[in-house]
């Protein structure tokens, strides 16, 4: 539901809807600062309502933006504000994902945590896959007859369904939010207030991973929110549509397929070599930008999105895995006066207080990925400008990752290979 507007949006001027491209950008990108924005309060819910209950209410929820979407695109007179509207209650969707995640870190010891958040993310990252795969499908057919109304006829004769993006996923929110509440179990352990979570903010290491987790799983969902409309602007000639499903796929099985090498070598050496690849990508899209015109150009431009997709499910992975052996050896650092047992219950529920809040301000990536691109393009006629800020901000990202984790020295070296316990750099409390 999250990344329906992604998708539906790039086919609203078919249907009638008169709409400037910077407006499009905009519904493309408001799912992302609404999603993003429900993560921060998402994120702390679990602990006190338990992941059961606060699943069900949750997906029920995304009942609202589902069928919303679904009526509105059947009449083209329909006010921008309401898709506005429409669009920020998509951003329900986005706020699962935080709570989801840190529910399922209690659950599994820290040698099993990387694997897990890794699977858990990677098929939920899945989703934004096969929104992007089976919406351009759908549409193209009266797949509920006349209960989902009539099609728009299009000049080759063909008709198209819109209102299918949002239908369609009517009754698999019925059967998950009926799962979850039959399904899921609460942990007695998982508890805790708010107050007893807010400890994370005064915690640097909090706010270190969130710009890197920014970089890696704000990167994945922001491209997957700009990709279907970036494509089909910069090269109208491609069917883009039937292709754009790809890059999410990548990501997605990228994530879930590396949690086990991130658990065995190390989520913070992984991560910085994500953010060279990262780099690289972003590098071969803007030498395919400058090559168009030429046949090998949109090949070029798409298997560099490709390549830069799965560095960042690898990241997303890595970046996770990191957060459980931080806190380990942070909270033994900071809380001498606790016995064994209380320091690992106590890193164990302020990682998942910060996996949670560092998946939501990762999360605005879905709204200033699209949003750069649609001001680089209504500034200077062109994506290039946006994709120069994404490279400095990864350049940033690898030297941080090495100063504070991966250097010998960092917090994680002695951790990652195994050598002699070193010297961490000084980061106290913020206050």
């Amino acid at each position: 539901v999250w990344r329906v507007g992604a998708v539906g949006v790039a086919k609203l001027p078919q249907i009638g809807f008169k709409f400037t491209t910077d407006q499009l950008f905009w519904l493309a990108a408001l799912p992302g600062l609404s999603g993003a924005t429900l993560r921060i309060f998402y994120s702390f819910m679990v602990p006190v309502f338990g992941g059961r209950l606060w699943t069900t209410l949750s997906t029920w929820s995304l009942i609202l933006p589902a069928l919303g979407i679904g009526f509105a695109v059947q009449n083209p007179n329909t006010p921008y504000l309401v898709f506005v509207i429409l669009a920020l209650l998509c951003g329900f969707g986005g706020g699962n994902f935080a709570s989801s995640m840190a529910n399922i870190s209690f659950f599994f010891p820290k040698r099993e945590k990387g694997n897990a958040l890794a699977l858990n993310a990677g098929l939920g990252n899945l989703g934004v896959s096969v929104v992007q795969f089976v919406v351009p499908l759908v549409i193209t057919a009266g797949v509920f007859g006349a209960i989902g109304g009539e099609g728009v006829p299009l000049s080759d004769g063909q008709k198209l369904f819109v209102q299918n993006a949002g239908f369609i996923w009517v009754p698999f929110i019925a059967v998950s939010a009926i799962a979850a509440w039959f399904g899921m179990n609460d942990l007695a352990t998982a508890k805790a207030s708010f107050a007893d979570q807010a400890v994370i903010f005064r915690r640097a290491h909090n706010w270190i991973m969130c710009w890197l987790y920014t970089g890696t799983f704000g990167s994945f969902i922001g491209f997957s929110a700009a990709f279907p409309l970036l494509a089909k602007i910069l090269f109208p000639e491609v069917n883009t549509l039937q292709l754009v499903f790809l890059g999410p796929l990548v990501g997605a099985l990228s994530r879930a397929g590396a949690g086990k090498a991130c658990d065995r070598i190390g989520g913070g050496r992984i991560t910085f070599w994500v953010f060279i690849a990262m780099s690289l990508g972003v590098c071969g899209i803007l030498y395919a930008i400058g090559m168009k015109g030429s046949p090998s150009a949109f090949p070029v431009f798409f298997a560099s999105f490709l390549f830069l997709f799965a560095a960042t499910g690898v990241g997303n992975a890595s970046t996770f895995q990191m957060i459980p052996a931080i806190m380990r050896k942070e909270i033994g650092r900071l809380e001498t006066g606790m016995s064994t047992e209380q320091r690992v219950k106590q890193s164990d529920k302020e990682s998942a207080a910060i996996i949670g809040f560092t998946s939501a301000i990762a999360a605005y990536g879905a709204f200033f990925i699209p949003k750069s691109f649609g001001t680089s393009i209504a500034l200077t006629g062109g994506a290039s400008a946006a994709l120069y800020s994404f490279l400095g901000f990864y350049l940033s990202c690898i030297a941080i990752t090495w100063w504070f984790y991966t250097r010998r020295g960092g917090l994680l070296f002695d951790v990652e290979r195994g050598g002699p316990t070193v010297p961490t750099p000084s980061l106290r409390p913020a206050e």
